[in-house]
């Protein structure tokens, strides 16, 4: 198991990482960040929100299944929002240079961090 510390280590060494949070989706607060290029607290409040309208959105549609992932594309930039599936209520933040990064390495990351992450 991987502490919050050693996982966002892990997440900044994918191509063109920029910066990642651990974050507590019931609160908003970030529990652990790396990186640099954002606003961490604000992009996890606001990511918090991306998040609990999806789980609604899924909940009022029936549907009986989980996030795996949800990929925000912006011109320069990928955003991987990842619930840690151990730790209801938590995700893993992770942003990226779009012109640097191989985005299925980085999902791939991603996955691996979450079923290792220890909180």
């Amino acid at each position: 198991m991987a502490s919050v510390k050693e996982s966002m280590d892990v997440l900044l060494q994918s191509d063109g990482a920029m910066c990642t949070a651990i974050v507590d989706a019931n609160s908003g607060m970030v529990l652990g960040q790396a990186g640099t290029g954002l606003d961490l607290e604000l992009a996890a409040a606001g990511n918090t929100e991306v998040v609990r309208a999806k789980l609604k959105t899924m909940k009022s549609l029936g549907l009986n299944d989980k996030i795996e992932d949800i990929l925000i594309t912006l011109g320069t930039q990928y955003h991987i929002i990842r619930p840690v599936a151990s730790k209801e209520g938590l995700f893993i933040y992770l942003v990226l240079d779009k012109s640097k990064s191989n985005l299925a390495l980085a999902r791939r990351n991603c996955q691996e961090v979450e079923s290792t992450l220890a909180l």
